[in-house]
């Protein structure tokens, strides 16, 4: 799939996504779709706040393909055939091997993109491409423009990773190829991003110029007409399920973002006691050459502080790399599911307003318009598709945090473990020196009085 447009993609069950009949496939002055293929979710759910998360059903997808929940757990994602739910896994993709491109205009990083599955839309069993940050940027809009029913998951900020300067650092480059990763695998997992052909076309084509340089999708008008259509149109009020959705993901952005922000001082303050650690051990080195008997038991005290600063650094560094990181993707994420839920908000309203427009009509209709019920499949859909979306990431959010916090602590554990494994090396090389001390006033008195004693008794 290396030239000419994208092709439609069929999917592995009966039917083709492309094939299947969507409430969002056009806008309301488009033809009705028939109302048989559009499901027609409960929209109460059980919600819960405080401690508990919010648990939501799996509403579902457009009619035709599954939605298992899936699992996003790291330690699940290193085999082709894991089990999700019951079935097989049959995509793989990783991003890996960094480089660096440097041209007369600009300089670049890309990584290479790695997949390997047995869906018949591939026509090879492993593809192997190169992308750039811009490319991973060019997917995730094409997917906003053709899924916008689902949670897109984020890409890592272009440029915004504090405490990191140069963005071709080896640091910096190691940290996006994990988020990038991240970002891929997020996708394979979705029952339906995994399908979408932009997708497809991201993980195939040798030259990705040719589908970047395409107009809009069909789909992007979709959006547009909404807007439109609402521009001048004030919700009335969300249902309670959705509004419980949006409740939550305030407040958790919000405790989220003070841990972020405590986290990164804690961290400041970790390497700037680093750097006084770096300064404070060779004191005690230098100062152990003007000594005679202390200059052993201060050489290890100064080598006690260095595997100190050491394990610091280590900590530091992991809280750097895999911490952080994880607290800035949720973030995002939060704000990703907020502008889903406003478009749900904005089909909501297109709907409410034309149901207004009919009731002040005065002439007697048998029955609802068609553009009026197909608004009306439309926003169900919507609700359906991000129900299952909070969800499927509901379920994620927790491995991923339980799987961070759990990580953070063994962290910490080890790091104390160390420090006290250092101090407590030095303990007995002080109380030889305490003791040799001890035997050697202890010599020096029975010399000078036991000896003199018992020659004068011969």
């Amino acid at each position: 799939m290396s030239g000419g447009p994208p092709k439609a993609l069929p999917s592995t069950g009966p039917h083709s996504l492309r094939d299947m009949p969507h409430p969002l496939a056009g806008s309301s002055s488009e033809e009705a779709v028939g109302g048989d293929s559009t499901p027609s979710p409960d929209l109460l759910m059980a919600r819960s706040f405080g401690d508990k998360d919010l648990i939501l059903p799996n509403g579902g997808t457009p009619v035709g393909t599954s939605s298992p929940a899936s699992s996003s757990s790291l330690l699940n994602r290193l085999q082709l055939d894991d089990d999700l739910d019951g079935e097989t896994r049959d995509l793989f993709v990783t991003v890996d091997d960094p480089k660096k491109h440097v041209c007369t205009m600009e300089t670049y990083i890309t990584y290479r993109i790695t997949t390997k599955s047995t869906r018949v839309e591939f026509d090879l069993p492993e593809y192997s491409v190169r992308r750039r940050y811009q490319d991973f940027d060019w997917l995730r809009n094409k997917l906003e423009e053709s899924q916008p029913t689902h949670l897109i998951p984020p890409l890592p900020e272009k440029f915004v990773v504090k405490g990191v300067v140069d963005r071709f650092s080896e640091e910096f480059v190691e940290t996006r190829r994990k988020a990038l990763d991240k970002f891929l695998k997020r996708i394979t997992d979705h029952p339906v991003l995994s399908f979408n052909e932009h997708f497809n076309v991201f993980l195939t084509a040798k030259d990705l110029n040719a589908y970047k340089k395409q107009g809009m999708a069909l789909l992007t008008r979709v959006g547009e007409s909404v807007k439109h259509v609402t521009g001048g149109y004030k919700l009335r009020s969300r249902p309670l399920e959705f509004a419980a959705i949006g409740e939550y993901l305030d407040m958790f952005a919000l405790k989220l973002g003070t841990i972020d922000r405590i986290a990164q001082r804690i961290i400041k303050e970790e390497i700037e006691y680093l750097v006084e650690l770096r300064e404070y051990g060779p004191v005690y080195s230098t100062w152990s050459a003007l000594e005679g008997e202390l200059a052993e038991p201060l050489e290890g005290v100064s080598a006690c502080i260095g595997n100190c600063s050491t394990a610091l650094e280590e900590l530091t560094d992991d809280m750097t790399e895999d911490f952080l990181p994880v607290l800035r993707e949720y973030i995002l994420y939060s704000d990703s599911m907020k502008s889903v839920l406003k478009k749900r908000d904005q089909v909501q309203a297109e709907y409410e307003a034309k149901l207004e427009a009919v009731a002040l009509r005065k002439e007697d209709r048998p029955k609802v318009p068609a553009d009026v019920e197909k608004c009306q499949d439309r926003m169900e859909c919507f609700n359906a598709d991000l129900k299952a979306d909070m969800e499927r990431w509901q379920n994620n959010k927790r491995q991923d945090f339980r799987q961070l916090l759990m990580g953070m602590a063994d962290k910490n554990i080890q790091y104390y473990e160390k420090c006290l494994m250092a101090w407590e090396s030095i303990i007995p090389l002080l109380q030889e020196k305490q003791e040799a001390k001890w035997q050697v006033a202890f010599t020096s008195k029975f010399e000078e009085n036991v000896i003199p004693w018992a020659r004068l008794t011969d």
